[in-house]
């Protein structure tokens, strides 16, 4: 059975890979095509393009980059009608992966959607379409489950795979021994984010936090995570502080910092689940945020908000993320106790919430069964 499988950011190419991971051993002889990164490259996939190709962030940045993703998107329906896949796997990436589930669908091509479009934040008209096209939605979050269904759309929750994902790092000393670090004094994690773009937008205000602390608490270390799709020249070109550590183990480094600065979004997630402290920053082109702001309708940006219902750590968004705002978030988390504490029992709390291990399995055993009626029905 050929199953194709559409990943267009790191997250995706990591929930989906982990997916596959979990379904060869269900599906004899699985032949898997599309798009996605090196992980789900390791799975055996043969992509028709990478995820460094496909990310973009930001309705202006998209617009710049459209006729380069229309060419992927004309060259992934022809590989479609000349090797046609029993079903599609189709993670996260909204834009891109909605406009497929159309086409896959008008094919007769059963669509599965892992990680759901933000439908509940914006854009709510989308759901009538989806309950069109998509013949299962696997959520990850639990609020999403019953929007799904009271909208008609097959739904099911499956867990956050991250929870089987995130590990701390066995030894502290050791991890931070290795970056020439001193486990006795503070360590602060710098999350940019996970794109080029992203990092453009998010460094400098967070480099000038940097320096700002730096002057104020000289004790507090940084260690910057180095997302596979960042090049560490172009971080340096922004983070020219030559004493901040730069490591590509994003466990490793929320595992063992003491708190973090996080860019929204998939990292918030694995902070949470490791527990680690954090205020969460994000920041686009002003005039993709002018344009996209109008359409949000969600009280939080970040996600652990979300989940718990209720602002757990801080949020600095657009205007209100500068360097200043950052230090003082940073030395707010580090050294109130209690803040820190009750932070700390807030996270557990939404690491409750997203379920138990097992995620990408019950994903898996979901398009098992849709690939075999796709089979029968071919």
């Amino acid at each position: 059975m050929r199953l194709l499988v559409s990943c267009g950011e790191a997250s995706g190419d990591l929930y989906g890979a982990e997916l596959v991971r979990h379904l060869r051993p269900r599906v004899e002889d699985l032949d898997v095509i599309g798009l996605g990164g090196d992980l789900l490259q390791a799975q055996q996939a043969s992509l028709v393009a990478h995820v460094r190709d496909l990310a973009v962030v930001g309705l202006v940045e998209v617009v710049s980059h459209l006729q380069h993703l229309r060419r992927i998107f004309r060259r992934l329906l022809a590989d479609v009608d000349a090797r046609p896949p029993d079903a599609a796997l189709l993670v996260d990436y909204p834009d891109f992966n909605l406009r497929l589930a159309k086409q896959l669908h008008r094919r007769g091509i059963p669509v599965v959607y892992y990680v759901s479009p933000q439908v509940w934040a914006w854009r709510r008209g989308r759901l009538k379409s989806i309950r069109k096209t998509i013949s299962r939605m696997l959520v990850i979050f639990p609020f999403e489950e019953p929007l799904y269904r009271d909208a008609g759309v097959p739904v099911s929750f499956v867990g956050h795979p991250l929870v089987d994902l995130v590990r701390p790092v066995d030894d502290r000393e050791a991890f931070l021994g290795r970056l020439g670090l001193d486990p006795g004094r503070p360590v602060v994690g710098l999350l940019p984010g996970s794109r080029p773009k992203e990092v453009a937008h998010n460094l400098p205000p967070i480099a000038r936090g940097v320096e700002i602390l730096r002057t104020r608490r000289p004790d507090i270390q940084f260690v910057l995570a180095l997302a596979p799709s960042v090049h560490e020249s172009f971080v340096r070109g922004h983070l020219r502080d030559p004493a901040v550590r730069i490591s590509p183990e994003t466990h490793g480094v929320l595992g063992t910092a003491t708190a973090a600065v996080v860019a929204s979004g998939t990292a918030t997630i694995e902070a949470a689940l490791m527990g680690t402290p954090m205020v969460v920053v994000y920041r686009i082109s002003p005039l993709s945020y002018h344009l996209g702001r109008h359409f949000v309708n969600v009280p939080h940006y970040a996600m652990v908000n979300l989940i718990a219902g209720r602002q757990v750590v801080k949020e600095l968004i657009q205007q209100r993320f500068t360097g200043e705002a950052v230090a003082e978030e940073v030395l707010a988390v580090i050294d109130d106790p209690q803040r820190n504490r009750q932070m700390r029992r807030d996270l557990a709390e939404v690491r409750g919430r997203l379920g138990e291990g097992g995620a990408s399995a019950r994903a898996a055993e979901e398009v098992r069964q849709i690939l075999a009626r796709g089979s029968k029905k071919a």
